[in-house]
Formats: structure tokens, sequence, C-alpha cells
């Protein structure tokens, strides 16, 4: 009978391993569809010519796909109630109807919406993605909870590849047309989130437990090379000029061939934990507290603890309520250095369109594609670095920020002096950091105020994207431009030259300087907590050499 159960249990085990490898898998293909919100300059032009817009209302209207992460909130909330599945739904539905009506727009099969309409619309193709990521995002972190650099690194490197995706795919098959771009954003998505829903869902702490650390830095390791390896694939054909049309289908099999290829991991991880059943229980074993304590008197010692907990406020690296996490100094900090990146970072991605015009490249799908391939190198490597810098010497992840602040004001200052060539490395150099900080804030955020409302939680930094894209893209980028413009036939302007953008550089450069001294003193008031997860992440030798004698 004891054999049987162990091989019940073994079966179990490999099975609910394979399961949480699988539902990675599946967020990572829901990753690389979830930055279409990130595209809009692939369409913008079109719609500014066929509204007859001026800079300021093309601005506004990008603004208003970014408020739709302002409502992301609602999917925080909902991160508590509702299983993974349904946050999936809810988003992809969203995307399929907010983006939908831009195709209509955009490919003239409808009359031109009214201003305040397409605002609505482009609000909800920008809230869908909060729900995809909030899923993906609370989802995997819970399940991976030693790892959670590494998980963020890789979704989120993935999201910043889903531009470069799209771009190129449309640029492959439909030679960049606006109306077949949209509606790629609104059925692809859709799609891609309802094969998720039978695979992406949270796996309890003690049955995740089936792999072991070791196994899990093997396996992140084998998706950080697919990551690598799409990007650069994506990078090489962006560089070929003029590809024909079997070239541009073979690179799309190629490139699909490449996503499906991590099914390898959950398959692996199965067929291990089947033949090896025996050693994933064993290991089960070993985990478990090698001193039980009464049912009776753990309950009184909960209660003393709880008690105990009632008569402070918890300290950062606990667990906090949202009202907790809003009361504390680290996380103004965290927010308002996060708004110093991101939104900078997104006014260059919500205005390349006219900034490539301005600086005499009339196509910016090159620059946005490199955005997006560099914005990946910058979440995946500073994901598993920090990781490994945080176990090796307990060094604190928004140090990795403060280092991409300064990078970036660096990039802002190449992009200011329109020099030649200055796009092509301001790009790259803009792409990376908002890459590192997106990938960054995430697991931090985790790790300062916890995981119990952690969905709610990131949902609220979150709001750093609208309120960024406001502030600097809307404002500042829309009213500085149209300053410089000059008013075309049909009521729309436009403006040539270095100077049109110069001052709006200027002043994200000071932001980003802000960001870096707030970064370094987040660094500073939290080094302990990162010594004490170093401590937690290293081998227990003592009790390893105890259990072999």
């Amino acid at each position: 009978m004891w054999i049987k159960a162990m091989g019940s249990t073994s079966s179990y085990v490999s099975s609910s391993s394979s399961s949480k490898w699988l539902g990675f898998v599946a967020a990572v293909w829901i990753q690389c569809i979830s930055g279409n919100n990130y595209t809009f300059s692939n369409y913008s032009d079109a719609l500014k010519s066929l509204m007859h817009l001026t800079q300021l209302q093309l601005n506004n209207l990008s603004v208003a796909k970014d408020v739709g992460k302002a409502f992301g909130l609602l999917a925080g909330l909902a991160s508590d109630r509702f299983p993974t599945w349904a946050i999936l739904l809810i988003g992809s539905v969203e995307g399929l109807i907010g983006y939908g009506a831009q195709w209509l727009v955009v490919s003239q099969r409808i009359q031109p919406l009214p201003y305040w309409q397409l605002c609505v619309f482009l609000c909800m193709g920008g809230n869908s993605t909060t729900w995809m990521n909030t899923a993906v995002l609370v989802t995997c972190i819970r399940n991976f909870r030693s790892n959670r650099g590494p998980v963020s690194g890789i979704l989120k490197g993935f999201v910043g590849l889903s531009t470069a995706i799209f771009t190129t795919l449309c640029s492959a098959l439909f030679a960049d047309d606006p109306g077949s771009f949209l509606i790629m954003l609104s059925v692809i998505p859709f799609a891609v989130c309802l094969t998720g829903v039978f695979f992406l869902r949270e796996t309890p702490p003690d049955v995740s437990a089936g792999d072991d650390d070791g196994e899990e830095v093997k396996y992140f390791g084998f998706f950080n090379v697919v990551a690598v390896a799409v990007a650069l694939f994506l990078l090489a054909y962006g560089f070929i000029p003029s590809p024909s049309m079997l070239v541009s289908r073979l690179f799309v099999a190629v490139l699909v061939v490449m996503l499906a290829s991590p099914l390898g991991i959950p398959v692996y991880s199965y067929l291990k934990g089947r033949l090896g059943g025996g050693n994933d229980v064993e290991r089960q074993r070993l985990k478990e507290p090698l001193l039980q304590i009464p049912e009776k008197e753990n309950e009184g010692v909960v209660a003393e603890e709880e008690a105990e907990i009632v008569k402070r406020a918890p300290e950062v690296g606990e667990e906090h309520t949202i009202v907790e996490a809003l009361r504390s100094v680290d996380f103004w900090i965290l927010f308002v250095s996060f708004l110093c990146g991101v939104g900078t970072g997104l006014a260059v991605m919500n205005n390349m369109g006219q900034i490539g015009l301005a600086l005499g490249y009339p196509d910016v799908s090159l620059f946005l594609s490199l955005t997006s391939i560099f914005g990946f190198f910058g979440r995946i490597i500073s994901g598993t670095v920090s990781e490994f810098t945080i176990k090796k010497a307990a060094t604190p992840r928004p140090l990795w920020n403060a280092a991409s602040q300064l990078l970036m004001a660096v990039g802002y200052i190449l992009l200011a002096m329109a020099m030649p060539g200055s796009l092509y490395i301001g790009s790259i150099l803009v792409g990376m950091c908002y890459g590192v900080r997106l990938a960054i804030t995430v697991p931090t955020a985790s790790e300062l105020f916890g995981l119990k409302y952690y969905g709610l939680i990131y949902n609220i930094l979150i709001l750093n994207l609208p309120l960024g894209s406001f502030l600097f893209s809307g404002l500042l980028a829309g009213i500085l431009y149209d300053m410089e413009a000059t008013t075309t036939e049909g009521g729309g302007n436009t403006c040539v030259g270095g100077h049109c953008y110069r001052l709006v550089f200027i002043v994200m450069t000071g932001a980003c300087i802000v960001g870096f001294f707030l970064d370094i003193l987040l660094s500073i008031r939290t080094k302990n907590i990162y010594t004490k997860i170093s401590t937690s992440k290293k081998p227990k030798k003592s009790l390893g050499t105890s259990n072999r004698q």
C-alpha cells in the first residue's frame, strides 16, 4: 500500500510540476502579444492624416490609450477574487472591441468616429493589457516565489519583444498596412488568451515544490536562450532590404516554431517526474519541517503572533495591506522614481513617428523594433543578473533602476543633440533602460510589500504609465512640438528639424536625474531587507551535512 501511495504521490507531483511549467509557457505566449499598447506609432500617422489632427490632439489620443492602464486597478482587485482564466477572458474581449473599432476607422470601413469616441476605444485597448499582465504576473510570481527576478525578466522581456513581433509580422505579411496591423492587434491577442485560459493557473506552494531551485534555474535558462534567439532573429530580419514574399513567409514559420519550442520544458518535467518519481517524493519529505508543533499549541503561537502584528505597522519586507503600503515612504519613493523612468520612455515611444519625421526618417518601423528588442534585452538581463547579485552580494534591486535612469539620461542627451545616427543610439538606450525599469520594479514591489495584495499594488504602480504619458507625452511633448510646428492644409501641423523635440529631451533628462537619486535613496533604505533575502537564498550546508550523517 505504501508503494502504491508513493506512486500516486509521485504522479501527482510530476503532473503538478508539468502543469506549472505549461502555465508558464502559456504566460510567455500571452506576454508576446500583450505589448500591443506600445505600437501606437505604427498607425498614429494614419489616424493623424485621416482625422486632420494636430500633434497635441494626436498625443492626447496616446494619453487616452495609456489612461486605460489607470483602470488596471480593477484588474488588481479582481486578481484576488476571480480565477486567472476569468481575468484573461475579460482582457481579451476588451482588446478585441477596442482595437477592432480602431481598425474599422483606419481601414475606412466606417466614417471617422467623433474624437471622444475614439478616445474611449483607445482607452479600452490600453486597459485590456492590464488584465492580461495582471493575470500572468500575479500567477507566475506566486508559482515561482524563489525566482521572482528571472520570472519578471523573462515575462517582461517577451512583452518588450511583442512590439517587434507585431511590427515584423505586419511588415512580412501585409507590407506595413496600418489597417492590417490593427486587425492583428485585435484578433491575435484574443485567440492566444483563449488558449491560455486552459493552462495558466496558480499552483499551491506545497505542490510547486516538486522542482528544486537548481532545476528551475536550468529551465529558466532555456527560456532565456529562446528569448535571446527570437530577439536576434527579429533584429536580423529588420535589416533585410526588401525581403521577398517567400523569405517573409519562411520568417513567419520559423518564428512560430521558435515560440512553440518552450513546450519541451513541461513535457520533459512530466516525463522526468514519472520516470524518477521516488526522488520527487523523497525531496518532498525532506522539505517538510523537522519539528512539528501540535495543532493546539500551533494555534496558540499563531494567535500570539497575530496579536503582536496588530500592535505595530509592518516593516518593509513584510506583508502589507494596500493602506499600509500607501502609508510607506518607500512606496512613494519607488512610485515617483518609476514615473521618471517609464513616463519619459513612453513619451519617446508614443512620439516616435513624429520624432522620426522631424529627423528625416519617414519610416520608423526599424526604430520601433530597436526600442522593442533592446527593451527586451534590458528586461531579461536585469531580471536574471539582479537575482544573481542578490544571492551573491545582497545588492539591492533598486540599484539597477538607478543605473538605468543614468543611462536613459545619456540617451535623451544624444537625442537632443540630433546628430547623424543619434536616433539609432537613442532608441537603443531608451528601450533598454525602459525594459530594466519594468523588469526590476515588478519583483521589487513584491519583495518590499509582500504577495498577499500584490495584484493591486502592482496596478497602483502601473498608474505611472497613464500619468507619465499625460505629463511627458500629452502635455510636455505635445505643447512644445506645436510651438515649433507650422500649420498644414486641412488643419494639422508638422515640424522638421532637430529643434522640434530638443527642449522635450532636455526636460526628460532632468527627470531621469531626479529618478536616479530617488533610486539611490531607496537602495540605501532597503539594504537590510536584501541582506536578509540574500541569506535566505543561500544553501544551508549544516542542515545538508546533518541529513547525510
